[in-house]
Order: C-alpha cells, then sequence, then structure tokens
C-alpha cells in the first residue's frame, strides 16, 4: 500500500454530520478514485432527508450498499475487494469500531482503516486519559495497539470545527459562544489564548490528501488545521462581516471547570460539550508543527477564518 494509491474505498457512516463531508471530498475526488462504497443501513438508505445525498453520490459514481454494522455477515460482504476502509461513525457508537477493526484485519482484502478520530487530540498529553469524552476514542486505540497488526491505521486528528464552535447554546453560556441573532458572545477567559480548528470540508479535504500521501500517512497520528485564531479576533470577524458592534461576556476559566463538573454530576447530556470547550481554551489543539505539508497542503489550501463566519451570517449551517 506504502507504494500505491488506494483505488476502493469503503465509507462508513458516510450520511452523518462530519461523515458527509467526508465521503463528498472523497466521492468528488480528482482525479477520480476508482472505486467508492458507502456502506449504510436500510433505514437510512430509505430515509427521505438521505436519499437526496445518496443519489448526488451514486451520480458521481459511488455505490450504495446497505447492511448492519453490528452484523458480522454483513461487515465481512462489504469489505470484499476493498483495500481501504474510512469510518465516520458518530461519537456514540464509536465503540463498534472495535469489531469493524478486527473484521478488517481477518479480511483479506482490507489493507488500510482510518478510524473515526476527527475532533479533539485524546493523546495530546498526560492528562488526556482521564478526559471522559476521550473514552471510546481511547479504547479504539488500545484495541489496535494491541489486536491489528496486518492492516495499517491512520488517524485524522482535526480538533475542533469552527462551524460547531461558533453556536453560543442556551442553556450552556458558559461554555462560549456566537449569537448573531443579538450580537452577543461569551468567549472563555481572555478571548486571546489561541484555538486550533478544521472546518468541516476541510475535513475532507485533509482525508483525502491523507489518502494521496500513504507514503506520509500510512500508519501515522495526523494532526491537521485549518487555522489557529483566538475567540477575541473571531468577535472581531463577526463585528466587520455584520458592520456592528458586539457585546462580548467573558467566562472566567474556572467557572467553566465549575459548570463542568455539575454537569457531569448530573449526568447532562451537555457535559461533554463543557469538557471540549474546556480543553480547547487550555491549549489543548496547539501544535509547534502540524502535518499539513507532509500530505501536500499550504496554508492558502485551506478554508480561512473569514469564510466560515460568512456561512455563519448567510445562514449557512452545517
Amino acid at each position: 500500500m506504502a507504494s500505491q494509491l488506494p483505488s476502493k474505498i469503503l465509507i462508513i457512516g458516510a450520511t452523518g454530520t462530519i461523515g458527509k463531508y467526508i465521503a463528498n471530498a472523497i466521492v468528488s475526488a480528482e482525479p477520480r478514485i476508482a472505486q467508492v462504497t458507502i456502506f449504510t443501513s436500510s433505514a437510512t438508505a430509505s430515509n427521505p432527508d438521505k436519499q437526496a445525498l445518496l443519489s448526488e453520490w451514486k451520480s458521481q459514481g459511488a455505490s450504495v450498499i446497505t447492511g448492519d454494522i453490528g452484523n458480522a455477515d454483513d461487515v465481512k460482504q462489504a469489505y470484499k475487494g476493498i483495500d481501504t476502509v474510512v469510518s465516520c461513525l458518530g461519537r456514540n457508537v464509536l465503540a463498534n469500531q472495535t469489531e469493524l477493526l478486527k473484521l478488517a484485519e481477518e479480511s483479506k482484502d482490507v489493507q488500510w482503516f482510518f478510524p473515526s478520530e476527527y475532533g479533539t487530540d485524546i493523546e495530546y498529553d498526560s492528562s488526556s486519559k482521564d478526559e471522559k469524552p476521550h473514552q471510546n476514542k481511547l479504547r479504539v486505540r488500545e484495541f489496535i495497539r494491541d489486536n491489528v497488526k496486518r492492516v495499517k491505521c491512520t488517524y485524522v486528528v482535526t480538533g475542533p470545527y469552527p462551524e460547531m464552535f461558533l453556536p453560543l447554546i442556551p442553556v450552556a453560556e458558559e461554555a462560549g459562544g456566537y449569537d448573531l441573532k443579538s450580537r452577543r458572545a461569551v468567549v472563555v477567559g481572555s478571548g486571546d489564548d489561541k484555538i486550533g480548528f478544521t472546518s468541516m470540508p476541510d475535513v475532507g479535504k485533509l482525508v483525502v490528501a491523507a489518502l494521496r500521501h500513504p507514503e506520509a500517512s500510512l500508519g501515522k497520528v495526523l494532526k491537521v488545521q485549518s487555522f489557529v485564531t483566538t475567540p477575541n479576533a473571531i468577535v472581531e470577524e463577526f463585528e466587520k462581516q455584520t458592520g456592528t458592534k458586539w457585546t462580548v461576556d467573558h467566562t472566567p476559566n474556572q467557572k467553566l471547570r465549575e459548570a463542568e463538573k455539575a454537569s457531569w454530576e448530573k449526568s447532562s447530556p451537555i457535559a461533554t460539550l463543557y469538557t471540549l470547550k474546556r480543553i480547547w481554551a487550555e491549549g489543548g489543539t496547539l501544535y509547534d508543527k502540524t502535518d499539513n505539508e507532509i500530505l501536500g497542503l499550504k496554508p492558502e489550501d485551506m478554508e480561512p477564518l473569514s469564510s466560515v463566519v460568512e456561512k455563519n451570517v448567510s445562514g449557512k449551517g452545517y
């Protein structure tokens, strides 16, 4: 595989939040990838909200097969003739990847596997192993280290998506965010601490770049980003594009930690958001150097902050 590009790719979780960006980038990649197959459930394939997306990919040459990722026979059948699997499974089903990886290791065809790692770096430093939202991804990595020997795995670690970072959630204002309607922002700490982001379209672009450069990405943990900025710089960009001065409130880091702790104690579904926002505010997305360059991507190839804010201002959601 290191000497040749993957030619037969299977995408799992293609219609999910980040999956649709990854799948779209792979399906529309130029030069074309010889064979792209979307593996999805029958319920998803018959969902009116998903059918247009699947039809668009089929019109571009992709194949769509249905099955249950929890059914070993369905997965084995999907793996036949496939050299590379790209998983885009969501946070709630990440643990399912251990069985998918086991079956990939047992197959005679699969050589390369991209686990669904897009997002915060789960092995950033010594404290990362204790973060509650990281546990399923950490279990997948442990499984790979202990059990996956033949198949090569590549992790594409992107940090937060700015599209999901921006909204101010009314029930979790301490976590920070930007409310376009009221022209109000809540920033954590001083607002001057840097955060590294990867836009959702760029996640797809970076996965394709990794597929195009197996010599640089095979078996690696890739740290990639679109841009690095600060919460205050985001406010300035919103003010520039809306032509108005925004109200800015600040959440002290300690207050965020207190809200996070209380949220986990209540088993609140918003607890994960608090933890991730705290990790990002404390520098858990920053690197001396990213892997963009070894994948052939320059800063000007990535989506800038101004573009992300423009989409938010114009009402284009993710």
